[in-house]
């Protein structure tokens, strides 16, 4: 079984599209443009600093990449039998899987991406990685901050919360007392996949409800719940539940079968690193280049 792994927006880097420059798979940033009203080449290309992090562009321009590479990987007859999303990668995902077109999945990207940013600006929040812990460890150590929240079970030692910006400061600083070795901030937008992201999941259903969801060729594995859906499932619950709810990335991994292996269709190889964490007897790759591409064919 090959497992597509679809990034979130922590991948993003200054011109990560530049690679792909006359590549026959960028025709697709053609249409994603005309449904976004965004010059996403502007994006991937050149766009620096605080336009490129911003949430929607950051979010818009990874998904752009990831449809691109994925889209230039089936070319070369490299086809998924499951796909996982961390995050935004959720929506590539979908899309990959024929669950999405890609009108529908650039749609709910722009939504999603302008939706979370409002809801950052109503309630500043941040987010920070937690290293060297276990899922009891952390879970403990932020019962003293309720507006802390787990975001993200990337890996074995590798959890995110998320919440309150001064309770995470103030957890930070009290980490090594509360028995955590390591607490790093991250440069992210606001609390995502934290209850302050409430804002953001009611204005996404707006979206979400007036969406065609398909029945896909192949399951997607939801990150709330780590299970494989296809098309019939529901993807409108379970979409506005990921904007509050933790991504659950290594329980997702776990659960696929003992002989697959995984390609990461997006920039930085954050994916595939982690799935290399989780179970390291595991096959995995990463495509961020067409020489990534030719290199394994």
């Amino acid at each position: 079984m090959l497992v597509a792994l679809f990034p979130g927006q922590g991948s993003l880097k200054p011109g990560m599209g530049l690679p792909w420059a006359g590549h026959d798979a960028v025709e697709l940033l053609d249409r994603i443009s005309e449904v976004a009203g965004v010059d996403v080449w502007r994006l991937l290309s050149t766009t620096e600093g605080d336009e490129l992090v911003r949430t929607d562009n950051a979010q818009l321009a990874t998904f752009a990449l990831s449809t691109v590479i994925a889209r230039a990987a089936a070319a070369e007859g490299m086809t998924a039998d499951l796909a996982i999303g961390h995050s935004l990668g959720e929506y590539s995902a979908l899309h990959y899987a024929g669950i999405l077109s890609l009108d529908e999945a650039t749609r709910l990207v722009l939504a999603r991406g302008k939706a979370m940013a409002r809801a950052a600006l109503q309630r500043p929040g941040s987010m920070a990685a937690v290293l060297g812990a276990s899922e009891d460890e952390v879970a403990e150590a932020i019962a003293e901050f309720p507006d802390l929240v787990v975001a993200n079970y990337n890996a074995p030692g590798q959890i995110v919360v998320s919440g309150d910006l001064d309770q995470l400061g103030a957890f930070k600083e009290g980490a090594r007392a509360l028995g955590i070795r390591r607490v790093v901030l991250l440069e992210v937008g606001g609390a995502f996949h934290s209850p302050l992201m409430a804002p953001a999941s009611d204005s996404l259903a707006e979206a979400l409800e007036v969406a065609r969801f398909s029945t896909g060729t192949i399951p997607v594995v939801a990150n709330v719940d780590a299970s494989p859906h296809s098309g019939d499932a529901p993807w409108v619950e379970l979409l506005r539940a990921q904007l509050t709810g933790a991504v659950r990335f290594e329980q997702s991994i776990v659960g696929t079968p003992s002989d697959a292996s995984f390609v990461e269709f997006g920039p930085g190889g954050v994916l595939a690193g982690l799935v290399g964490r989780i179970r390291n007897d595991a096959v995995v790759r990463g495509i961020a280049t067409p020489l990534d591409l030719e290199e394994g064919a």
